[in-house]
């Protein structure tokens, strides 16, 4: 071949341009050579998933961690767009809290946080990131790809330096593709008990000192708009696994939660009532009035609103009743507002058959709608399973029984958890779910049992 003229993408050298025709001006002198790193991959290992962890390098068949000497943020960004995880977040370095780290702001929040926190690798360590030779009994290599951030590969970046390097300089790495904390328990993302990752664990944050200026960070760094509430005590249910962190001190204009003072991982005087939730504006529910039917309304930016009926049509509505299992059909009238403050908030909703929520359908903008005060979609699902709470304190608490076969029974606690109660409030318009009662807690039923081991995803 001669003239070979490739973009760098190409998987094979044949798939290069190359110019026939300069076969005739080439000779032996233009000989040309290759020198190849070795390095053939790279991933991420021992996070909560595949966008965040140590970082690992693999030398022809062999993987090793790498040295975080001379890793900056622009390395960094290369690597995560590399295994499509969006941009860097955090650089995991020697320490959490240490001596002279802390948030590093490069476009974005940097974190320096410890070594235990993905734990440390096996292999060589370090592995050097380019082809040198590197005794085992050495600890210089060279380290550090220099990039301009730019770059599509690493391998598009310019050599490295000589750097020492040791087990304390493995390198780890959060990008932006990872979720190191969550909201859980109310059926979104945007709404539920917070929990954080950390040591290879989800746990919870205590509620000491917790304000609406560390919901207001939480609520950013998740993308979920502005926070509403903090709510407190375990307002989304208690949570399971270590209470990671207590006295979260946040000034409400940090873009990460770990930018915020805290008495540090683990360490707290907390029980499982003290687990803290948020709930964010972009935090979205719906439900009809009376579970199964009813008007049909959306909470939105801290309110309950109605939703106009404008085009609404059955794959619309079967696309609710489903997704409130409330049955597969069903049919929608035209209905009064029960509240005459509440903010008509979505108009000619119109759902296509592969959507697969309400918050997927082309719809009006929040808010502008050309409803007239009779116009508040009215659904009524059909084949679906009636069920009612008895023995509580309001019609949102106390034993579950459902209507089957002209008769009502109750349901077993067996495998019985929070996600299976958050169903039924969800159902119910009840709220989050608080408690999942078990061993009869609202009293033993009568007639028969009509279902076991019932299990919902939440």
């Amino acid at each position: 071949m001669a003239g070979v003229d490739c973009t760098g993408s190409e998987s094979r050298l044949r798939s290069c341009r190359s110019d026939d025709e300069a076969f005739s001006r080439c000779g032996h002198h233009h000989d040309v050579g290759v020198i190849c790193s070795g390095y053939t991959d790279f991933r991420l290992v021992n996070g909560s998933d595949s966008c965040s962890g140590r970082v690992e390098l693999q030398y022809l068949s062999e993987w090793g961690t790498a040295c975080g000497a001379s890793w900056d943020i622009r390395a960094s960004n290369v690597l995560c767009r590399q295994l499509n995880c969006g941009s860097a977040v955090a650089i995991v370095g020697v320490d959490w809290f240490g001596e002279g780290s802390g948030p590093l702001n490069c476009g974005s929040t940097v974190a320096i946080v410890g070594v235990d926190w993905f734990g440390e690798g096996s292999g060589p360590v370090p592995l050097c990131l380019l082809m040198v030779d590197c005794p085992e009994d050495s600890d210089e290599c060279l380290t550090g790809f220099q990039c301009s951030g730019t770059e599509a590969y690493l391998g598009n970046c310019s050599s490295p330096q000589t750097t020492k390097c040791s087990s304390s300089s493995q390198l780890s790495l959060i990008c932006s593709g990872h979720r190191s904390l969550r909201l859980v328990g109310s059926g979104s993302d945007c709404a539920g008990r917070l929990e954080v990752f950390h040591k290879g664990s989800w746990g919870t944050v205590c509620d000491d000192s917790w304000d609406v200026k560390d919901a207001q960070v939480v609520c950013r760094q998740l993308q979920c708009g502005e926070a509403l509430s903090g709510p407190v005590p375990a307002w989304f249910g208690p949570g399971t696994g270590p209470i990671w962190l207590d006295k979260v001190d946040c000034l409400g204009n940090e873009t990460s939660l770990w930018s915020c003072p805290s008495e540090g991982w683990g360490r707290h005087d907390c029980g499982r009532k003290e687990d803290v939730g948020v709930l964010c504006s972009e935090f979205k529910e719906i439900r009809l009035t009376e579970g199964c039917s009813g008007n049909l309304e959306v909470f939105y930016n801290g309110t309950w609103g109605n939703v106009c009926m404008d085009q609404m049509d059955s794959d619309t509505v079967s696309l609710i009743c489903q997704e409130l299992n409330c049955g597969k059909s069903g049919s929608v009238d035209s209905s009064t507002p029960r509240l005459a403050s509440a903010p008509n908030w979505l108009d000619r909703v119109q759902c296509r058959k592969n959507d697969i929520s309400l918050w997927n359908c082309p719809s009006s903008p929040w808010g502008q709608n050309e409803c007239s005060a009779f116009e508040v979609a009215k659904i009524t699902c059909s084949d679906h399973l009636p069920f009612r709470l008895m023995e509580g304190e309001g019609q949102c608490s106390g034993r579950l029984e459902v209507y089957h076969d002209g008769t009502w029974g109750s349901v077993c606690d067996d495998d019985w958890d929070i996600r299976d109660a958050q169903v039924v409030c969800r159902q119910l318009g009840c709220g989050p779910a608080l408690r999942a009662d078990g061993n009869a807690a609202f009293g033993r039923g009568e007639g028969a049992v009509w279902l076991s081991r019932v299990e919902c995803r939440g």
